[in-house]
């Protein structure tokens, strides 16, 4: 218990001391007329308030990551709390943070221009296609999941539920999005925060052991540990609530509504770290329900790692039949409104590249048309090979947006060691997960681990000499200003 107290207490200090040196760093200027303002259409860049805000944008980034990911997290045992606290204070809210506040102070735009900017138009190319085509991929599967969900419950066929959540994306995607997520995301976020709530209240109050760091040490509490180490297994499994490049593709929503940049932290930061609470919460359900780790391995592995039995056993079992109903909106709802919003990023981003003005239904639609009919094609593809690889593709997502953001830090002459230091250890992440997991190379773990940090050092290495080039640059021109 004392962990998972102090795991909490750590995360919310985090947001009032690290984040606001972050905001320090970052540097915002409450006097800078935002996008929402200068460029309001009516249509994505809306104002709102920062409390509707932050509920739709903690929504957005949500999902069912902290709720799956979270339980797959603590078949490692209390590391995870570790991972949690300490990959989103220093990482993950890092991350959203500049990813939104640089997406408010270039009109609003998508990552991938973000990344462009900073890293070049190679990596713009790149990210346009790979953003494009992760979101698509993304909303096709919570199209899939939550239809089967809902046909489980009211049997009228599975194609009829994919049709109706299609409908919906569809609107969600061309509505202006203060008509229609606007309104029902502030809902289902305090739906989704009452939940957290509400289980926490019972693992308390009944009682269940909740294991502790110093009792249980670092050790790889898996089924099989050589098999699915710590590193890098654990810190990809655990993206939301951690660090998640997913969510570098929502911030930009948010920054077309905010009017304040001194809202940032508050929203971005601060969303973040509402998540983390709820990853920290589930993991800690996970742990303690079944009596331990090792009872919650055993359970995963009878129900092949479905942690949405997992996830609905705990809600009914410890909030009765209104936690039910909770554990039904949190399992169909929370997918749903990742699908949609990831469609309607794929419309922003494809916008953004052609730059085609999005006031006009017209110009909406020519772009929404195509992507739901490839989202459409994709529902019909097995995803059992292709899913694999989304976790991997996720945070390699998260890791070029520290790397664009660390450049950004170099030019403007901020400290950019405060991104640096998550985009080295995200990159060997990355980089050694691609060698050793099964859906990778699959080669030897020792192997893996050399590749992984010669991948590192390679990145590094360019880094350097792009510091030099910097300096150089700097230098010459103090010498042409001084002649």
């Amino acid at each position: 218990m004392f962990t998972f107290i102090g795991s909490i207490v750590f995360l919310i200090l985090g947001y009032f001391i690290y984040g606001t040196v972050v905001e320090k760093v970052f540097g915002v200027e409450p006097e800078r007329i935002t996008p929402a303002l200068t460029m309001n259409d009516g249509v994505d860049y809306v104002p709102m308030g920062w409390g509707r805000i932050f509920l739709i944008q903690f929504l957005n980034i949500a999902g069912l990551g902290p709720i799956f990911g979270a339980v797959a997290g603590a078949m490692w045992g209390p590391v995870a709390f570790l991972w949690i606290v300490f990959g989103c204070i220093f990482a993950g809210a890092v991350h959203d943070y500049f990813s939104g506040m640089l997406s408010l102070r270039n009109k609003g735009q998508s990552i991938p221009e973000i990344v462009g900017e900073y890293l070049g138009t190679g990596f713009r190319q790149f990210m346009r296609v790979f953003t494009v085509l992760l979101m698509l991929l993304v909303g096709a599967v919570f199209v899939v999941g939550p239809a089967a969900i809902l046909n489980g419950i009211s049997n009228i066929g599975i194609g009829t539920w994919v049709t109706i959540v299609f409908a919906y994306y569809i609107l969600a995607t061309l509505l202006p999005i203060d008509k229609l997520i606007g309104r029902i995301y502030p809902v289902f976020g305090f739906v989704l925060l009452f939940m957290a709530v509400g289980i926490t209240a019972g693992i308390v109050m009944g009682g269940y052991p909740i294991p502790e760091v110093f009792h249980s040490g670092l050790g790889n509490m898996h089924t099989e540990p050589s098999k699915y180490p710590i590193f890098p297994m654990l810190f990809v499994t655990i993206a939301c609530g951690a660090i998640s490049g997913f969510h570098s593709t929502q911030s930009p929503l948010m920054a077309r509504c905010i009017t304040n940049e001194k809202l940032g932290r508050r929203v971005f930061y601060g969303a973040m770290v509402t998540e983390g609470i709820v990853a920290l919460i589930w993991a800690a359900a996970g742990m303690a329900f079944y009596g331990g780790t090792e009872s919650l391995n055993v359970i995963m592995t009878e129900h092949n790692g479905n942690a949405a039995w997992v996830v609905n056993d705990i809600s009914n079992s410890l909030l009765g039949k209104f936690g039910g109903i909770l554990a039904l909106l949190g399992v169909v709802a929370a997918p749903i409104t990742s699908g949609d919003t990831a469609f309607r990023s794929a419309r922003l981003i494809i916008a953004d590249f052609l730059r085609l003005d999005q006031v006009s239904v017209k110009n909406r639609l020519m772009i929404t048309i195509p992507i739901f009919i490839a989202g459409f094609i994709i529902t019909k593809v097995d995803f059992s090979i292709i899913w694999r690889y989304m976790a991997w593709s996720n945070q390699t997502l998260a890791t070029i947006v520290l790397w664009a953001i660390t450049v950004f830090l170099v030019k403007a002459g901020k400290f950019y060691w405060i991104t640096l230091v998550p985009s080295v250890f995200m990159t060997t992440v990355v980089a050694t997960y691609l060698m050793a997991a099964p859906e990778g190379f699959s080669l030897p773990l020792n192997t893996a681990y050399s590749i992984g940090l010669l991948m590192t050092l390679l990145v590094i290495t360019w880094f350097l000499l792009y510091i030099r080039k910097q300096n150089k640059t700097a230098l010459s021109a103090m010498n042409v200003g001084n002649k």
